[in-house]
């Protein structure tokens, strides 16, 4: 525990908490939690079975059968990928508990793990929870923000048991391709090492969801993290699953049994339901992201950073002009002169010291808003 630090956007909330507390009107475009709500039929959805007298007992560890199910009906609509729902498809409390139930399985003292710089700041906290070596790997704006998997070829990997990814990328908004990801099945196979893509992003602003599990052979060396956070609007809902083989999920299953017990039996037949949406559905709330994805292109342009209009997900990241040391002095300018608040993209590895990165998680109005701020504040 000497080795995790507190999560930094929990010791900025408060420092946000306090500043408006003494009257300052603070723009949050930091955290990506999704302000739209789900379908309104998959709210009707949980009312109606949370009213009924048998819903409320304790539920089984791998999930009820119909949100495998659905799962895997999900996967096979749109990435294509064939997955056995009553073995290859374990249901979570959030994909975030998966990182932790993957890591406390496969990892302990000794061995080593590799994680991106910039990443997901949960591999590297849950990494040192497990007493493994961190392996950084660095991704480069150069390399379309993709591993440089002959360098990593080139080093002693002997000790590395898992590899972290996660595309759409967070929180550079990269793509993989197929042609990345069958290379990186390739490496894995050669070095024996449990790739794990943490893919919760794949539906926000992007036509063509990808699955590593759509490659032959991937089930031999990956696993796959989903969740209906970012992609249904449910982040606080805390619905996530893993996909692979049968084997890997069994023995996680062994650890995660001890843990924690089954999602509330009717929020699990709402997640059945949110799964079931149609394209049309993705598409509407994918035209409100647009409009505001425009509207931080116009703040990203106030501030004279550079940014990729390739990238999807629910973030724009974005080089910083040189005037400034780092993304941080950036970003606590902007919150101490203009009163908004923007991400650092050095909180995600060194990698992105040099970047930002805003959420489009708030309405049209709050970017206009925080357009005028930082107009105002002559930065």
């Amino acid at each position: 525990m000497g080795e995790v630090k507190e999560y930094y956007f929990s010791r900025k909330l408060r420092e946000i908490a306090q500043m408006r507390a003494e009257g300052k009107e603070i723009l949050n475009l930091g955290i990506g939690s999704p302000d739209l709500p789900p379908s309104a039929g998959v709210i009707e959805e949980l009312q109606e079975h949370s009213g009924k007298s048998t819903s409320h007992g304790y539920q089984g560890y791998t999930g009820i059968p119909e949100l495998r199910k659905a799962f895997a009906d999900w996967y096979q609509e749109w990435f294509d990928v064939t997955l056995d729902p009553n073995g290859e498809i374990l249901p979570l409390i959030g994909s975030k508990e998966g990182i932790m139930h993957i890591s406390m399985t496969y990892l302990e003292p000794g061995d080593e793990v590799l994680v991106p710089n910039p990443g997901y700041p949960a591999y590297r906290a849950v990494a040192n929870l497990t007493g493994a070596t961190i392996r950084e790997y660095k991704l480069e704006e150069s390399l379309g923000w993709t591993p440089d998997l002959d360098a990593l070829s080139a080093m002693n990997l002997d000790k590395v048991k898992i590899m972290w990814v996660n595309y759409p990328n967070m929180p550079t908004g990269a793509q993989a391709q197929i042609e990345f990801y069958e290379r990186l099945v390739r490496f894995a196979k050669e070095h024996q090492i449990l790739v794990c893509n943490d893919n919760p992003y794949g539906f926000i602003l992007n036509d063509k969801p990808v699955s590593i599990l759509s490659i032959p052979g991937a089930k031999e060396v990956a696993l796959e993290l989903n969740s209906l956070s970012k992609s249904h609007n449910m982040a606080g809902w805390r619905v996530g699953m893993l996909g692979g083989a049968a084997d890997y999920l069994s023995t996680i299953l062994r650890f995660k049994s001890n843990m924690d017990s089954g999602m509330f039996r009717p929020l699990q037949l709402a997640a059945v339901k949110a799964l079931q949406q149609p394209a049309s559905w993705y598409q509407s709330v994918n035209s409100i992201y647009l409009d505001r994805r425009n509207r931080v292109y116009e703040l990203l342009d106030l501030l004279g950073c550079v940014y990729d209009r390739n990238q999807v997900g629910m973030f724009v990241w974005a080089k910083i002009p040189a005037a400034y040391a780092s993304g941080f002095e950036l970003s606590d300018a902007i919150l101490y002169n203009a009163h908004v608040f923007i991400t650092p993209g050095g909180i995600f590895g060194s990698q992105g010291d040099q970047y930002i990165r805003v959420s489009l998680c708030s309405e049209t109005a709050v970017f206009e808003d925080a357009i005028r701020k930082i107009e105002n504040a002559n930065l």
